[in-house]
Parts: structure tokens; C-alpha cells; sequence
């Protein structure tokens, strides 16, 4: 994986929803400009990770570190000023607003830090996705599933982040949709991005990342370079499979 240092460390992370216990004990590491990936059934506490991280839910013991800095019940707008960003499974758009009002949205807390870039880093999102050019003028309610999914990506990526943290982004599309959506996630790690991808389509997942962990009932079941899960026998048998579904 590397000597750099990683922009995030997670330790000892537990969650809990009342007395029940979801998530034991997971420790995972992503680098700068490197993919990680995290595979595992339904039910295995990966969205939960994902909101642990990001703020969005308190995690009852352990550690989460990003660039450095020790996070305890840190609000969502520090995340996102300090450079992480998530993209939730329901994108959580704007329907009765125009696709470059989202997108503009995305730069919000950028510009309450006195950035004046975002109509730059706008271009820079129309040439990851052209088809939000053409769709700009469109109410972002009246796209297509795959539409939707870029304009999701392209909103987190108006907030310039180093850590994009996406949940599902497979889900519900079409097969020449998904290859799409990762292709551009293997792109913006070319620009530097650091990505960690949670991920039903387990076999585009790890052929796509450079690290992979598997969470099954809420623990760290097996980790290790991408490579090597999908030849791991375990890993093959239960989610890379004849359609690579898990």
C-alpha cells in the first residue's frame, strides 16, 4: 500500500444502535490517491461505516483519523471544509432544482470559506461528465438513474475533496451506466482523489481498487490487496461468483 501516510485511519472503530452492536472493533486505512473498496452482504454494517466516518452517526468506541486529526462527534460541515465527502446510496438531490443548482450546491461550504473558484471547478465536473452539460438547464428530478448518479458524483466533487467516500454507486443502473461511473472513479484517483468505494458489484469493485476489505456481520473478515481477494477462494465463492454480484 505504500509509506505514505494515510489520509485515513480508522481504529478500533464500534457502533452501536442502542444496546445492539453493529460494527466490532473495524480498522481500515486509505492513502492519498489510492481506492479502497469495502465488500460484504447486506446487513454487513457498510453504510453504517460510512456514516461513522462522515459524522452523520456517533460510534461508541475506537478511532477515526483524517489528515491527522483526531475525529470525535465532529459535525458533517467540518468533514466536508476539511476535505471528505461522502455521496449516500439515495443521492439525496434536489428534484425541483436545475442540475447546475445542485451542482453549484456542492460548492457551498467552499465558498463560506472564501473560495471563489466554483465556476471553474463546475467546467471541471462538465468535462468528467459531459452528459451534465447537456442536462444543466434539466431539473435534476427529471433524469434518468444514471443521470442522477453522476450528478450525485459531480455535486461531491464541486466541494474539491481529497477523500470521496461513495456508497453503492452501482446500484439499480445499467450495466454500460456502472461501467461508466468506474471509469470515472479510476480517473479521479489519476487526479489524486483518494476514494473509498463501498460496493454490491464486488468484482468491479476490486478490479477497479487497489485495496480491499471484506465486513461480514459487522467485522473485518478478510483484507488485502485487491488482486489477492479476487483469486482469494473465499471471496470468489461468496461474491465474485458467474455474475459477480455479492
Amino acid at each position: 500500500m505504500g509509506e505514505t501516510e494515510p489520509i485515513l485511519a480508522v481504529d478500533d472503530l464500534c457502533v452501536a444502535y442502542g444496546k445492539v452492536e453493529v460494527l466490532h472493533h473495524v480498522a481500515l486505512q486509505v492513502r492519498p490517491g489510492e481506492i479502497v473498496t469495502v465488500i460484504g452482504p447486506n446487513g454487513a454494517g457498510k453504510t453504517t461505516l460510512l456514516s461513522a466516518i462522515m459524522g452523520v452517526i456517533p460510534f461508541s468506541h475506537g478511532e477515526v483519523r483524517f489528515r491527522g486529526e483526531r475525529l470525535t462527534r465532529v459535525a458533517v460541515e467540518h468533514m466536508v471544509a476539511r476535505g471528505m465527502t461522502l455521496v449516500p446510496e439515495k443521492r439525496e438531490l434536489f428534484a425541483e432544482m436545475s442540475v447546475a443548482d445542485n451542482l453549484l450546491l456542492g460548492a457551498f461550504m467552499r465558498r463560506r470559506l472564501g473560495f471563489r473558484d466554483e465556476r471553474e471547478t463546475l467546467e471541471q465536473v462538465y468535462g468528467i461528465f459531459p452528459r451534465l452539460r447537456e442536462r444543466r438547464q434539466q431539473l435534476a428530478g427529471t433524469l434518468s438513474g444514471g443521470e442522477r448518479q453522476m450528478l450525485a458524483v459531480g455535486r461531491a466533487l464541486m466541494a474539491k475533496p481529497q477523500l470521496l467516500m461513495l456508497d453503492e454507486p452501482s446500484l439499480g443502473l445499467a450495466p454500460l451506466i456502472v461501467r461508466e461511473i468506474f471509469r470515472v472513479i479510476a480517473d479521479l484517483r489519476q487526479a489524486g482523489v483518494a476514494i473509498l468505494l463501498i460496493e454490491q458489484n464486488a468484482r468491479a469493485a476490486l478490479q477497479v481498487s487497489d485495496y480491499g476489505y471484506v465486513l461480514e456481520m459487522g467485522e473485518v473478515a478478510l483484507a488485502g490487496p485487491s488482486a489477492e481477494l479476487e483469486d482469494d477462494p473465499k471471496v470468489v465463492e461468496s461474491y465474485l461468483g458467474l455474475g459477480g454480484k455479492a
